[in-house]
């Protein structure tokens, strides 16, 4: 295994430097031209990638289109420097610059999905994105907080949804696809439909999902309980109201069923232990006009009303006891942006957000020989309430060759919780948070940057007033936390032509005043360790991240990139938690008229540097996580309006789980789709 993984490594950077001295011959080439892929999130404005001062990721449609992922966070492996934990099969955690849970932020169609019980460490709650829903996925890398607030200290996860298209003439359409995964793992069915005009345009779609117990590799087996149901449905319409103006509204819902939390029932004594329901209703109304003015070229304006709904049952075997917790928090949106172009090579945008929650939550513990319930306070202090609100400008300069990115974000904060043990608590806390970054084209087809962002996250109502059973220990309430702040720099090189696209970065981020789980000594409940949250930690992480694009002929492509990154606590002297080990992925795909094949492998090291409560995390195997590789095949084909897609994963069966995960990977397995489009 050791020496597959070095042979590995080697054949992946081989390929860099045989990539990057493919380079010098084609700047020879005068045909060639930079490649114009856009995106909105590290900007908030449309912009080429070549042409912005920080790591970027783009996901599009097609290829969501021919590797089918099972979820959203599933989609999210094929793109460099993104690490994906996966607690349970109905979860998955991105980690962006090795943090993840509430110190990244993840957006839909650019409103918050983040909310105010949003915990530390990884979390579910990206698996509420119907992946059928999406037309692109954007991640911007260690900058966000002045773009998007609170929480985007280890960057942002903007999942952008497909949408309808104004057409010349009446236009009625629809699809219907149905994938199988072998073992029962995967039963899937989702019907759409389309109309579009000159002026009005409608997409809705429904998905119904049955996934099976997830079946790892050569040693674990079927892994029971993991299997849960899902179903969701989606409806979106955009009308012309004017010659300038343009209204969007949607409405997105998932559901998902008895999701169990496989560790918990495995390692933990629990006969039950599961989600039930986790649930998302996102609604939302977005108008944009464009105006004369230089000072309002455009502005974008957005209500929003999001509903999320987690449930949990448990029950310890051979208990009477069943324990059923449900949160609910209800959030109001607004946001307002205007875009300027103040001069020539100076553009602006600025505006306001507006969010407010609402938190329900309650617990009933009932005897299942009696059937007598007893209700008792919830995971956290029932009607809580939490206010977001800023203010930001962002500017973006050229110059010739240079260009530059410079903004500013003032946020504060209204937290109020009424608890049984804290009494009643009001905190205002706020913060002021900047950017910039330094972008210098050395041709048309490659630049240098380096860049800086402050960023923070506000303590939240998970934070604050937690108390119960989380993960392997007992939380209890916390007043007086203060917001955790970060300081990132990197320094990148990225070039783009027709035939190869290569980014490098590097960076350093700086933490403090971080809010942790301090274990109260000698102190237990229900046979847990008692912890409470307290901004005790300063730490630092650093790491690099590659990746290169070659298309050495029209039909081929060969990617490959790598991520490495390195964390340490400051104020403890140990690792930091949840590191990501060293990982990346290669991957070669051949395309010609209507079909396709393409091969991948993906690779993590051995990560044995531990902090404490690593070692103390039961999914953690004793002396860290094992390293692993895997390799996968897919293969598509498209006949006039059918479309068949199939992918075998793990050809040779390895028993791996990705480092912190509460369930193995899959083993070795096929699935097959086919879709009509009608």
């Amino acid at each position: 295994m050791r020496t597959g993984f070095i042979r590995n490594v080697f054949s992946c950077a081989a390929f860099v430097f045989t990539t990057a001295a493919a380079y010098s011959q084609q700047k020879a080439d005068s045909i060639l031209k930079p490649m114009q892929e856009v995106v909105v999130t590290a900007q908030r404005a449309a912009q080429q990638v070549l042409n912005i001062p920080y790591s970027v990721q783009k996901l599009n449609n097609s290829q969501l289109n021919e590797f089918m992922p099972r979820s959203t966070p599933e989609a999210l492996v094929r793109m460099n420097g993104v690490f994906l934990q996966k607690t349970n099969h109905g979860g998955g955690s991105p980690f962006l610059r090795g943090l993840t849970g509430n110190q990244t932020l993840l957006l839909v169609d650019g409103i918050r999905l983040n909310n105010s019980t949003f915990r530390y460490g990884p979390n579910q709650y990206l698996n509420t994105i119907d992946a059928f829903t999406i037309q692109n996925i954007e991640v911007a890398k260690g900058t966000g907080s002045v773009q998007y607030g609170t929480d985007a200290i280890g960057g942002v996860v903007q999942v952008l949804t497909r949408s309808p298209l104004f057409t010349e003439k009446s236009t009625f359409g629809g699809a219907v696809t149905a994938k199988y995964m072998s073992g029962d793992m995967e039963k899937t069915i989702r019907g759409e439909a389309f109309c579009s005009g000159k002026s009005f345009a409608l997409l809705a779609g429904i998905s119904k999902k049955d996934f099976g117990d997830l079946i790892g590799g050569d040693t674990t087996g079927k892994q029971s309980p993991s299997g849960y149901n899902e179903w969701a449905f989606d409806i979106k319409a955009k009308w012309k109201l004017g010659a300038r103006t343009q209204l969007t509204a949607a409405t997105q819902f998932l559901q998902q069923r008895y999701v169990p939390v496989y560790h918990k029932v495995r390692l933990e004594n629990f006969a039950v232990n599961e989600m039930e329901p986790q649930q998302r209703l996102l609604s939302y109304a977005k108008l944009n006009t464009k105006g004369n003015s230089r000072l309002l070229k455009e502005m974008e304006i957005t209500f929003s009303y999001q509903q999320n709904t987690e449930g949990r049952n448990s029950i310890k075997n051979g208990s009477t006891a069943l324990r059923k917790e449900r949160d609910e928090i209800n959030t109001a949106g607004f946001t307002a942006d205007i875009v300027s172009h103040i001069r020539n090579g100076w553009t602006a945008n600025s505006g306001i957000e507006l969010y407010a929650d609402k938190v329900s939550s309650a617990r009933d513990d009932i005897n299942t020989q009696t059937a007598q319930v007893v209700s008792k306070r919830g995971l956290y202090p029932d009607a809580s309430r939490y206010g977001n609100y800023s203010v930001y400008s962002l500017h973006h300069f050229q110059l010739g060759k240079w260009m530059a990115d410079a903004g500013l974000r003032f946020n504060t904060f209204n937290i109020r919780i009424n608890d049984t043990s804290l009494g009643n608590v009001q905190i205002t806390p706020s913060a002021l948070v900047g950017n910039a970054g330094l972008l210098y084209k050395l041709d048309k087809l490659q630049s240098v940057y380096a860049s800086f962002s402050s960023g923070y996250r506000a303590p939240n109502v998970d934070d604050m007033g937690t108390l119960g059973i989380v993960d392997f220990r007992y939380e209890i309430p916390a007043a007086g936390l203060q917001p955790e702040k970060s300081t990132h720099t990197e320094v990148g090189y990225k070039l783009q032509t027709k035939k190869l696209n290569a980014t490098a970065a590097l960076y350093y981020m700086h933490l403090s005043n971080l809010i942790t789980r301090v274990k109260l000594e000698g102190q237990v409940i229900s046979g847990y360790p008692v912890y409470k949250k307290e901004n005790t930690e300063a730490a630092f992480i650093k790491g690099f991240e590659t990746e290169v694009n070659y298309t050495p002929v029209k039909k081929l492509n060969i990617t490959g990139g790598i991520a490495y990154a390195y964390g340490q606590s400051l104020s403890k002297n140990e690792p930091l938690r949840r590191i990501p080990p060293f990982n990346g992925r290669l991957i070669t795909s051949y395309k010609t008229g209507n079909w396709f094949v393409a091969a991948e492998m993906q690779f993590a090291s051995k990560q044995n540097r531990l902090a404490q409560g690593d070692k103390d995390d039961n999914r953690i195997p004793a002396g860290g996580t094992p390293g692993w590789e895997i390799l996968n095949f897919y293969g598509g084909y498209t006949f006039r309006s059918l479309q068949f897609n199939t992918g075998l994963q793990n050809i040779f069966n390895k028993d791996y789980r990705t480092h912190g995960s509460g369930i193995n990977g899959a083993g070795r397995s096929a699935w097959i789709t086919a879709t009509i489009r009608l």
